[in-house]
């Protein structure tokens, strides 16, 4: 099953929740997920003060694409700040975070998996 189908709709409609692992600070809206995959469409914010230092430097098993569309973070492994209008594409297993957002932030971001090559799947 596919992400299933929405016109516009207000993000206010969709309540934040604790993402997993918790974070203290750290909450997600997810605005569209693939059930058979879990590909992923959400907001994730950052409440001023949060620190996802206890979650350490971060890799998935899926792409990743996030545009920062309020507020800042500082990444502490690259010792960058990253804020609103930046954005990054992170292919499975790119290192990234942790993070600590001062002041808050919000980000959206696209979370999905893609199948293998045909050369990936003759091996």
């Amino acid at each position: 099953m596919a992400k299933p189908e929405f016109e516009f709709t207000p993000t206010d409609s969709v309540d934040f929740a604790p993402c997993n692992p918790h974070v203290e600070g750290l909450s997600e809206a997810i605005l569209a997920r693939d059930s058979d995959n879990d590909s992923v469409t959400r907001i994730l914010k950052f409440e001023p003060g949060t620190d996802t230092s206890p979650n350490g430097v971060l890799t998935h098993d899926f792409w990743e694409e996030v545009f920062i569309f309020e507020g800042s973070f500082v990444d502490q492994r690259l010792g960058r700040t990253f804020k609103a209008g930046d954005w990054a594409t992170r292919p499975p297993g790119m290192e990234h975070g942790p993070w600590v957002s001062e002041n808050g932030a919000k980000m959206f971001e696209v979370r999905y998996y893609t199948d293998p090559t045909p050369a990936e799947r003759s091996n």
